[in-house]
């Protein structure tokens, strides 16, 4: 299982949201590419990025610090707000290996289409749920769409790799939705990233063991909940 460490940039910083709470963030560095370093340093091979000014706009504020971070030598992945294709392109362009669609991947079903059909395995989908439904925009608005639903129709729509955050856990430090991954880990034929509430090497090794392909790990790294390289050690 690969482990992909989070970066969420907010005007050149690093910072974390509490449940994608804007007036809850926390800035963790002023220096994203030192952090790249470190992760890299740390035995890691992925990289999890969030444009969250971005997700607000849709456009690339900061385009040049996630350049900056698909040089790191990780394979870097970005979401954010991307809901057009010159986005896509403006990333892919500045080295980023996997471009991630949110809320465009529910609502604007002929972009992804179109991106997928263009770029195949390096569209990724992000799929936040809430009570067993799809959120969008910013995880501000829940839909009637219930997630497993949601998931096999990317599938069927070809998208080969989803990110998959349980709102409630984002942040919280309880602990990863387990039965959530599993469940959908057994229903589907697609990469499942389990993101949200990533925060003991428990966690790693629990969703190893139900055969996620990979977990992001947010706040517990930079909390010190979690020993990066000894959590990439329990997904090898």
């Amino acid at each position: 299982m690969l482990i992909f460490p989070a970066i969420d940039l907010f005007e050149g910083k690093a910072v974390r949201l509490y449940q994608g709470d804007y007036a809850q963030m926390t800035v963790y560095s002023a220096d994203p590419p030192a952090l790249a370093a470190d992760f890299l340093a740390a035995g890691a091979s992925c990289l999890h990025v969030v444009d969250l000014e971005g997700a607000r706009s849709g456009l690339t504020p900061n385009l040049e610090t996630v350049r900056a971070l698909a040089q790191s030598g990780l394979f870097t992945e970005v979401g954010g707000g991307v809901r057009s294709m010159a986005v896509v392109e403006a990333y892919l362009s500045a080295g980023v290996r996997r471009v991630i669609l949110g809320t465009a991947a529910v609502t604007d079903e002929a972009f992804l289409k179109e991106a997928v059909a263009a770029y195949g395995g390096r569209i990724a989908v992000g799929a936040d749920f809430r009570d067993g439904c799809v959120a969008i925009k910013g995880w501000t608005e829940k839909t009637s769409l219930p997630a497993l639903d949601f998931c096999r129709k990317m599938q069927d729509l070809g998208v080969e790799t989803l990110i998959c955050t349980d709102i409630s856990r984002d942040g919280a430090m309880q602990g990863a939705n387990r039965s959530l991954y599993g469940e959908l880990t057994d229903a589907l034929k697609l990469n499942i990233i389990a993101s949200g509430g990533v925060s003991t090497l428990e966690d790693i090794t629990a969703l190893k063991a139900r055969g996620l392909y990979g977990a992001i790990i947010g706040k517990a790294y930079y909390t010190g909940a979690i020993d990066l390289r000894k959590a990439i050690e329990a997904a090898t």
